[in-house]
């Protein structure tokens, strides 16, 4: 059983896409949707940047979502389609996207004002995330409890079992840093981002960003979408927009999410979209998990010579 993994803030990188919105026809139909529903030309800011203007939180997040979900299209054309699907943070839209719970537009638009929300939320350089690697996830829990001393710093992705994300107040997280080498991490560093995602400073973006969705058109998801904020399993059109408010502010349960898809019988994962950091995480949360990345027609050729 097939499960197809979509990628989150981060996998952006000037030119992604561009084969296959070339190669083909399902994919070009994609980008031409996402410009539409923007009224912008954002296939331009994906395919020649320059870099800065991609990285500003609320073109990086249309432009990972077109980019994953024109994937998605280039591999139903040649025939490889999910049984299950999942996605990491924002990833979790290209998932219900393919999934036919959201249309393109409506979610390119969303995902546009959630950047915008969440940028906002917190004035830039005042909070921060980092990369927790080589302590458990109870020994992190430890540090982000002692370092806090007032301010807000949490566990905001759980990418593996020894890969952990904090997030929050700048003096905390760096405090949390300092103290995770103390008490035996391998490496801790703070991560180049705009905001801290995924903590409770986010509250207010997923406020704003609950009357975006008050009227937002949902369907039933034609396959299952395992989802971020509980690891469970959205079947119904009922639990998409309560859950994907829940999870602007709450931790990525990443490592659980693999799990559960493994759970639900998917033997073969397919990153869909830019980048490969998804395929490296799986095959250290399952065992001999067979991965697959799927940026470009070369990686579609591998998955479909693999997988039938």
């Amino acid at each position: 059983m097939i499960a197809f993994l979509f990628p989150g803030q981060g996998s952006q990188a000037v030119g992604m896409g561009k084969a296959f919105h070339d190669a083909s026809a399902a994919a070009r139909a994609v980008f031409e949707d996402a410009n539409a529903a923007l009224g912008f030309d954002l296939r331009r800011v994906m395919f020649e940047g320059p870099e800065a203007e991609l990285a500003l939180t609320a073109n990086t997040q249309p432009a990972i979502l077109t980019a994953s979900v024109a994937a998605a299209a280039a591999c139903a054309e040649r025939g490889l389609t999910p049984a299950l699907a999942g996605g990491h943070s924002l990833g979790e839209y290209s998932a219900l996207v393919t999934a036919g719970a959201l249309s393109l537009r409506d979610a390119a638009q969303i995902v546009r004002k959630r950047g915008e929300f969440m940028q906002d939320a917190v004035p830039v350089g005042t909070g921060a995330m980092a990369a927790i690697m080589g302590l458990a996830l109870d020994a992190v829990e430890a540090v982000v409890r002692d370092a806090a001393q007032g301010q807000v710093v949490e566990v905001a992705n759980v990418n593996s079992t020894q890969q952990i994300v904090i997030a929050g107040d700048r003096p905390a997280v760096e405090r949390a840093v300092a103290l995770a080498a103390e008490r035996g991490g391998r490496k801790s560093v703070l991560l180049p981002v705009s905001a801290p995602f995924h903590c409770s400073l986010m509250k207010p973006a997923a406020e704003r960003l609950a009357q975006t969705m008050a009227s937002v058109a949902v369907a039933d998801p034609r396959i299952p979408v395992v989802r971020n904020a509980d690891a469970s399993v959205t079947r119904n059109a009922g639990d998409v927009v309560p859950l994907l408010l829940r999870q602007v502010a709450s931790p990525v349960r990443w490592t659980e999410c693999v799990q559960r898809l493994a759970a639900e019988g998917a033997t073969a994962f397919v990153e869909v979209g830019p980048g490969r950091v998804l395929t490296a995480l799986t095959k250290r949360i399952v065992e001999d998990a067979r991965g697959f990345a799927v940026e470009d027609p070369a990686g579609l050729d591998k998955a479909l010579a693999a997988l039938t």
